[in-house]
């Protein structure tokens, strides 16, 4: 049977589903529309009650509708403009910072987009207004003693892209290692850093894992356990001193000073 293949912008197909528990096949409406990258659950039940849905060019306002493969979902022009106005915004996170809500007397990343933290070389037309900080939330983490790039968004979207399950995004690290038994990381504890070992029960998956120099290492990964890099080190007998993100897919930190931020430009994508 042939697969019908989703469109671009705001109109696609409906892939077949597995059966998720009915018979027909069925599947929730915000679900699929996740799926499709249309909204995030959230957004797509806020569409649904709004009127902004359509199946088979139907309006749909009950929240938990479900539809079936062959169907066709629709957005409003409301829905649209709603979505175009949201915003990502990147940040250099200094230490110090913590990347989500405020914990133990630590602020959140989030209050160093103000107007006065915005570089100065930003290129985007957009303008920091009071609706910008709505929602704004971390598209995932960094600790607390780690610097480097930090996505806040209100795009569900790009949420998902970036910590959802199953994401691949990769991740690119710049870290300073010291031995914590004085002589240089043996060439297996290397090649054990780039694949094999496991964490919270867990293989890990293949990363890529070099020496810049005597004592920085490059990390790239397309996962992010807690504190990952951190431990991965620990179990080779290596002592983090000093960890940076420079590089979320196809996003570069590049210039962007520390404690400042940027929005995502236009042609930027993850």
């Amino acid at each position: 049977m042939a697969t019908r293949i989703p469109r671009s912008g705001p109109e696609r197909a409906i892939a077949p589903q597995q059966s998720s528990g009915h018979t027909d096949g069925s599947v929730r409406l915000s679900k699929r529309m996740s799926e499709l990258g249309l909204a995030s659950r959230r957004e797509a039940d806020e569409w649904i009650a709004l009127g902004w849905v359509r199946v088979d060019g139907r309006v749909v306002s009950e929240l938990g509708s479900r539809v079936v493969e062959g169907q066709r979902i629709t957005i409003d022009a409301p829905a649209r403009h709603a979505q175009a106005q949201q915003v990502t915004v990147l940040v250099n996170k200094p230490v110090g910072y913590v990347s989500g809500q405020a914990e133990d007397g630590y602020q959140p990343a989030r209050v160093l987009v103000t107007r006065e933290r915005q570089w100065r070389e930003d290129r985007s037309p957009t303008h920091l207004k009071p609706q910008h900080l709505k929602s704004l939330v971390p598209a995932g983490r960094l600790d607390i003693d780690s610097v480097g790039l930090l996505v806040l968004t209100q795009d569900g979207r790009i949420a998902k892209q970036l910590v959802g399950e199953g994401g691949e995004v990769e991740k690119e690290y710049l870290v300073r290692v010291a031995s914590k038994i004085g002589a240089p990381l043996p060439a297996d504890k290397l090649a054990l850093l780039r694949h094999g070992l496991v964490l919270d029960g867990e293989a890990l998956r293949p990363a890529e894992v070099e020496w810049l120099n005597d004592d920085q290492l490059r990390f790239v990964l397309s996962e992010g356990k807690k504190r990952q890099i951190r431990r991965m080190c620990e179990e080779v007998g290596l002592q983090v001193l000093g960890l940076k993100r420079v590089r979320i897919g196809g996003v570069s930190l590049g210039n962007l000073p520390t404690g400042q931020w940027r929005y995502l430009g236009v042609g930027e994508r993850f």
